[in-house]
């Protein structure tokens, strides 16, 4: 299905939305650190990390290591148990990136409010990959440079308005890719 980036959420209840979302559309997770939050918070936990077991939700210390690992299937992961299981103090601090090559052998879609392009004008395909930035910030600039212009997606919105919550909006996009996908491997 679709690969789904979170980088660096913060608001846990978002993620568990997030976390049900991908379990129930087949798409897999990816949490880019430092999270705002420790996966095993009460708000997470009843927002949707009991669906963690049907939904694939991995760990990644960083956004390039996360796009090595999609390219190469290596494991520079760490599964949501070993995750919870980490001491808090070894959550790290905000991971600063500088010149991220989002190249990669999968189309990878940066969602902004500075997109370029509305999500229903791509032609979406199996294994694409949807990157969404932090609640209160959305993608560093220098992550979203990194992202052809043409895969540099927003969601139409009224004018003057902020932006969506990150859940609605990982829900509007992941949606409108399966739809176009005629909900392969739905009921």
């Amino acid at each position: 299905m679709f690969e789904v980036i979170l980088h660096e959420p913060e608001i846990p209840p978002n993620t568990g939305n997030i976390i049900r979302l991908c379990a129930n559309s087949g798409c897999r997770l990816h949490l880019i650190e430092p999270l705002g939050f420790t996966l095993d918070d009460a708000r997470l936990r009843r927002a949707g990390l009991d669906y963690h077991e049907y939904a694939g939700v991995l760990v990644h210390r960083s956004l390039t290591a996360c796009l090595t690992s999609l390219d190469s299937q290596e494991t520079d992961i760490l599964d949501i148990q070993k995750i919870r299981a980490r001491p808090k103090e070894d959550l790290g601090s905000r991971n600063v990136e500088r010149n991220v090559d989002v190249q990669n052998s999968r189309r990878v879609f940066a969602f902004s409010t500075r997109g370029t392009r509305r999500h229903d004008q791509v032609s979406w395909r199996a294994g694409d990959v949807m990157l969404f930035g932090a609640e209160t910030r959305g993608l560093p600039e220098d992550i979203l440079a990194g992202v052809p212009e043409g895969q540099r997606v927003r969601l139409p919105m009224r004018p003057n308005n902020r932006s969506l919550n990150l859940s609605n909006a990982v829900a509007v996009a992941v949606f409108e890719a399966w739809r176009q996908l005629d909900f392969s491997g739905g009921s």
